[in-house]
């Protein structure tokens, strides 16, 4: 299952809520320091340690489906999704379960998912993936990730398989895009987000979705 998120991102989401400027800014001076360390990140170096694990999508759609199934995308990632589906932004993102109610009974969560139907992604067919020119970072660049650097693995059938040394450093290179682009955007998350009071739900309530941009507001009503 696709769940795994950077520490960065995580860093983020506990940053972000309920937390001092001063706390806030500290987390940003972090995030900084790894975004340097990041971008001196050699693909050479790290496609070696990719090609030892040893990888080939096995074309099984695990990592399409299932209740925990959870892929975080951007705002500059929903775009791309919004050009070649011209679909609209509700049709390619939803908001996560996971956040607080503020004093009026609105709902506050962070960042947005790609969404779902019955279970798996909505993009996924028997055929393959239906976005694949566009499809997140995170597909793109499963089962690994970057924890503050250091190349870790989430499950995956395919791994184990060998990998040819120019697919492993394709894969190298997207693996620090993605890593740069979930600090930065966590950055960005951080400089824009307006803290609030706290309180319980209430019928009728919105979504508030905070991200890299600012706040989204989604009506009861919407989809």
């Amino acid at each position: 299952m696709i769940s795994e998120k950077s520490s960065a991102k995580n860093a983020a989401e506990n940053a972000s809520m309920n937390k001092s400027s001063a706390e806030i800014k500290e987390h940003i001076k972090e995030f900084q320091r790894q975004l340097e360390e990041t971008r001196k990140i050699s693909p050479k170096d790290l496609s070696v340690q990719i090609q030892k694990i040893g990888f080939r999508c096995l074309l099984c759609g695990d990592c399409c489906t299932g209740d925990e199934n959870s892929v975080v995308i951007f705002p500059f990632e929903i775009r791309r999704m919004l050009c070649i589906t011209g679909a609209a932004w509700h049709d390619v993102a939803e908001s996560p379960a996971v956040g607080e109610w503020d004093k009026d009974g609105d709902f506050h969560t962070l960042e947005w998912r790609l969404k779902k139907v019955q279970g798996a992604c909505k993009f996924y067919s028997s055929e393959g993936c239906r976005i694949y020119e566009a499809r997140p970072l995170l597909c793109s660049t499963y089962p690994f990730y970057l924890d503050d650097g250091v190349l870790r693995c989430s499950e995956c059938r395919g791994l184990g398989v060998r990998i040819e040394s120019t697919e492993a450093e394709k894969l190298a290179q997207k693996l620090i895009e993605r890593s740069i682009a979930e600090i930065s955007e966590a950055i960005s998350l951080l400089n824009v987000y307006s803290d609030f009071e706290r309180g319980q739900p209430k019928k009728g309530g919105a979504c508030i979705v905070h991200d890299s941009e600012g706040e989204h507001r989604i009506s009861s009503g919407s989809t």
